[in-house]
């Protein structure tokens, strides 16, 4: 629980855990392959932390082995019950597999729309999703999505932002350079320490030099 920020004020205020790991989670969720979308959604609205986790790898699965109606059911059901997806693990396991998957290739208005959303976990989804056009080769919209979440306020965004940039540079290591040189005197120290983690020592150095340079230059004065 304290892990999860589950705590007075936290991120993950009143979460209930029973204490299964996430690989038990998953043979459960092995186990159930034809579990009807209703059964999935009980599961989704359920007050413990790991079931809705095992909703989520159960609508994953769905959608993977779906057709297009299925999918686009899915993705439709995932949008409606957003609200459910309130921690970062649960975004993780699945914005990249449904949100992601789904938009990729349509256009971005809809990943744009959640990265301007008030609600913290629906702009997480948004930078997470990336992962699945990174993993198609396409890197342009975690840096148009970084730029826009580069002062977001929540730490669990700057380490989001920080990550999809590392797995992004990995496939296009131009456009991270790009990205940096223009940003990293700005970018939170976490999202910075994240994105450059993959880089030469003497390159985490430059970049980690002008943040330190940036945060004791004097403001000018009229």
């Amino acid at each position: 629980m304290r892990f999860f920020k589950t705590g007075p004020g936290d991120y993950g205020e009143g979460d209930r855990f029973i204490g299964v790991t996430v690989p038990d989670v998953r043979k459960v969720e092995r186990q159930l392959p034809g579990l009807p979308l209703a059964g999935i959604l009980d599961l989704l609205a359920s007050a413990i932390h790991e079931e809705r986790l095992l909703a989520l790898l159960l609508m994953v699965s769905r959608y993977d082995k779906g057709d297009e109606k299925v999918r686009q059911e899915v993705f439709e059901t995932y949008l409606a019950h957003r609200d459910r997806i309130n921690n970062w693990d649960l975004v993780d396991a699945s914005a990249p597999y449904i949100f992601g998957r789904h938009v990729h290739g349509k256009g971005e208005e809809e990943r744009l729309a959640l990265a301007r959303s008030e609600r913290m976990w629906d702009r997480r989804i948004a930078m997470v999703s990336t992962l699945h056009s990174i993993r198609q080769g396409e890197t342009a919209i975690v840096a148009q999505l970084a730029e826009l979440l580069l002062n977001d306020r929540h730490d669990l965004m700057h380490k989001a932002v920080g990550w999809m940039l590392r797995e992004a540079g990995k496939r296009d290591a131009s456009m991270l350079e790009r990205f940096l040189d223009r940003h990293a005197a700005e970018m939170p120290r976490t999202a910075l320490r994240y994105a450059i983690e993959r880089l030469p020592e003497e390159r985490r150095k430059d970049y980690m030099s002008r943040k330190d340079q940036a945060r004791v230059r004097p403001q000018r004065t009229s």
